[in-house]
């Protein structure tokens, strides 16, 4: 059998178990040297979730933990088998793997760490509907609401290469949203004023917007938060017809003969962990429970990781000297006091 890179890892904790402090809430797993195996996750809020957990884990429970990196498929099925024992930041509704594995009672999907869940859908810049009296810019689309407002206005919207039509700047080829984009186009009755435009990489996309932004320029888009450009600028989303499940489902599939319009679908965001790991750690699941960022607050976090070049460790360990006063409230006093000694240390 070729042994994993946590596999490797997990035999080098095991044999040093010995040296670990337990603490008074470690349950079976911790206190028994298992080690923690997190999934690498690479975007802004789920590394900084992601430390945020392993840090408390790690200082203030007593428990051998590291960080695994990798895709996002094979992560999740690492955790389905408990080669992984939590992935931070799951998308409720958005990974076949994590629902099977979750219907097959592998994982437990818990906590809810952004309160009211994701956001996405089509924005405009504020000033585009509003005006900017300190920018000097006229309101361009004062009655703009709605993607049924669209049609009137694709001459805010050029696009350069096809000047009779708007513009909607789409996800890059390959995502999941660049699909649900263009069949809303087509379903909303817009791709004959407005073309598809789909950018190179997800750099690219924050590039243009970021661009067009600071330019005082029109420009419509697909976005969602929590992210830092959300943060950064002011936007206006427009409305679109309400939620419909099975809507939303005929816009996602890949096989997809027809399709109708819905809003995006909102996830909730919830801590993955393994069913052994949850089962041996019911403390630790409480704390898991009670995690939660305010949105603005993971707004403002992620563009500063973004504008400072600052990991997810390193933010993580900001967080916990700087606002004591929102994870205090997770934990127990002593695993408080263990975490403010380490940070203390660090």
């Amino acid at each position: 059998m070729k042994i994993k890179p946590w596999m490797r890892a997990a035999c080098v904790a095991f044999a040093t178990a010995s040296i670990w402090p337990v603490a008074a809430h470690a349950g079976s797993w911790c206190s028994s040297g298992k080690p923690v195996h997190f999934a690498g996750v690479t975007w802004e809020s789920g590394s900084f979730t992601s430390e945020v957990l392993r840090f408390i884990t790690e200082k203030g429970y007593g428990c051998t933990t590291d960080s695994v990196p990798g895709s996002t498929a094979a992560t999740e099925t690492a955790l389905s088998r408990n080669d992984l024992q939590v992935w931070s930041e799951q998308w409720t509704g958005r990974s076949e793997i994590i629902a099977k594995a979750v219907a097959d009672n592998h994982v437990k999907l818990i906590g809810d760490t952004l309160p009211g869940g994701t956001n996405e859908g089509w924005f405009v810049p504020e000033y585009v509907v509003k005006g900017d009296a300190k920018r000097n810019i006229k309101p361009l689309a004062p009655s703009l609401t709605s993607v049924a407002d669209l049609p009137k206005y694709k001459d805010v919207f050029q696009d350069d290469e096809e000047p009779g039509k708007g513009r909607f700047l789409n996800c890059p080829s390959g995502w999941d949203c660049e699909r649900v984009n263009r069949r809303l186009l087509t379903v909303l009755k817009l791709d004959d004023t407005y073309t598809d435009f789909r950018p190179g990489t997800g750099a690219a996309l924050d590039a243009a917007i970021a661009s067009a932004y600071e330019r005082g320029k029109p420009i419509l888009f697909y976005y969602w938060e929590p992210a830092a450009l959300m943060a950064k600028y002011k936007f206006v989303q427009l409305k679109m017809p309400p939620f419909d499940q099975k809507c939303w489902e005929t816009l996602r599939a890949d096989n997809s003969a027809s399709q109708c319009a819905s809003s995006y679908l909102v996830s909730h965001l919830k801590v993955g962990v393994s069913t052994p790991f949850y089962q041996a750690e019911p403390e630790l699941m409480t704390t898991y429970s009670k995690i939660s960022f305010p949105m603005d607050f993971l707004n403002k976090t992620i563009l500063e990781m973004t504008t400072k070049k600052i990991d997810g460790p390193t933010m993580a360990k900001q967080f916990l000297r700087d606002h004591p006063e929102m994870w205090k409230a997770w934990v127990p006093n002593d695993v408080a006091q263990k975490v403010q000694a380490a940070l203390a240390g660090a």
